[in-house]
């Protein structure tokens, strides 16, 4: 898949791009922005029936964009009315145990991601989110696995609505239906993920 890879590009004329895509697919129905924050990602529901919904992703960028819709596409009507969808979050320097933790949560999240990034012709790479800790090689590998096991899986058996929404929004803005098929129909008949 020709993926184009210039992230200052990307951050500076397609993130705009893409918080526009959301806000035509999304804002009248779920009264949600999607929004850049100078600060950690995060999100805030509109806190009453009717109020607006607020995806913030870190420092304008494309990447963090799509991560943050990953989670907003996965989390329910419930967890939607929930700060951060009802998650913990710890800074760099978790524990193994905790850094474990995090990745039960992030597997689905990140494969669903990769879809989004894919359709984007960019290239995905799997977030650790910890960069002040070492961790266990065994664990960085298994970790790595999950998301491409997980990203497999949403392609192979579907997404949730919002997330198809999304995606095929994606292929459109940026023609990208029929390479993200081949791309997705190699790795699935070749086994893994590349």
């Amino acid at each position: 898949m020709g993926f184009l890879q210039d992230d200052r590009h990307w951050n500076r004329f397609e993130t705009p791009r893409l918080m526009g895509l959301f806000t035509q697919l999304f804002f009248q129905s779920h009264h949600t922005l999607l929004l850049p924050t100078n600060s950690e990602p995060r999100y805030e529901p509109g806190g009453q029936p009717g109020g607006l919904h607020k995806i913030y992703f870190a420092h304008g960028y494309f990447q963090s964009a799509l991560h943050e819709l990953a989670h907003w596409c996965i989390a329910g009507p419930k967890r939607r009315e929930l700060v951060d969808y009802g998650y913990w979050y710890e800074p760099d320097g978790r524990s193994a145990d905790r850094q474990e933790a995090f990745f039960q949560v992030e597997g689905k999240v990140q494969g669903l991601e990769w879809l989004f990034t894919s359709a984007a012709k960019k290239t995905f790479c799997c977030s650790l989110d910890n960069l002040g800790q070492t961790l266990p090689e065994s664990l960085v590998a298994g970790f790595a696995q999950a998301v491409k096991a997980c990203a497999l899986e949403w392609w192979e058996k579907g997404l949730p609505p919002r997330a198809e929404t999304l995606l095929h929004a994606l292929w459109d803005l940026y023609q990208s239906k029929e390479a993200f098929h081949s791309y997705w129909q190699d790795r699935a008949r070749e086994g893994f993920i590349n």
